[in-house]
């Protein structure tokens, strides 16, 4: 089955999935399946700072290397309705990824996440590592940004000092979450030096992972 989280042998679906090395372990019968642990790459950042400009462009780029999803597009109903950090939607990206890695390409999430919402989660053992690249910029310019932006999508000022405030703590504290947030200022760059960045991170993630791999 593509969902992991379900044995292919029994089809007991397990809500703490259990992995030993390459495999998937059944905790009711036992079976061990292999299955693809990829890396997963987490493109984040507040709203305004580039994630929505960079996104199309990193698919067109690297078509054939990773698949680029945007996080957005399952936050929609019960999902939606999620509380404190929102693990079920959490947990459903994690499943999709883990999904699409068997098809053997990594996955390159954009959206709104840090370590403390994805690594707790059971869904985390399906990947070997999660890597991180938060895309910020100074409040001021993502205060104006985010004025400009279309009305349907309610960005009032309450919103907006919220986001400021996640933006300057992401800032402040991204480098030494556990695994460490990678940060990129997108206050004075183009658009292009900002997805040239990011593919250079993506490819420079992924050799390394490479490297990991073949030594051990």
């Amino acid at each position: 089955m593509l969902d992991l989280k379900i044995c292919p042998a029994c089809g007991d679906r397990a809500e703490l999935p259990v992995v030993e090395g390459e495999r998937l372990v059944c905790a009711v019968c036992g079976h061990r399946a292999a299955f693809h642990r990829l890396p997963l790459l987490a493109l984040t950042g507040p709203s305004g700072a580039g994630k929505s400009t960079v996104g199309p462009e990193l698919a067109r780029r690297l078509q054939g290397e990773v698949v680029v999803l945007e996080q957005d597009v399952l936050w929609t109903g019960a999902l939606r309705d999620d509380v404190d950090g929102h693990p079920a939607f959490r947990s459903t990206w994690l499943r999709m990824a883990a999904m699409i890695h068997q098809s053997g390409r990594p996955v390159v999430l954009c959206g709104t996440v840090v370590p403390a919402e994805f690594e707790p989660l059971p869904e985390r053992v399906f990947f070997s590592r999660i890597h991180y690249l938060a895309l910020v910029a100074d409040s001021g310019v993502l205060a104006r940004r985010l004025r400009g932006r279309p009305a349907w999508r309610g960005w009032n000022e309450p919103r907006i000092a919220e986001m400021l405030a996640f933006n300057e703590w992401l800032r402040r504290e991204g480098r030494s979450m556990s695994p460490p947030v990678e940060l990129y200022d997108t206050t004075t760059v183009s658009l292009a030096d900002s997805v040239e960045h990011a593919v250079r991170w993506v490819r420079r993630v992924l050799d390394g992972e490479i490297a990991r791999s073949s030594a051990s």
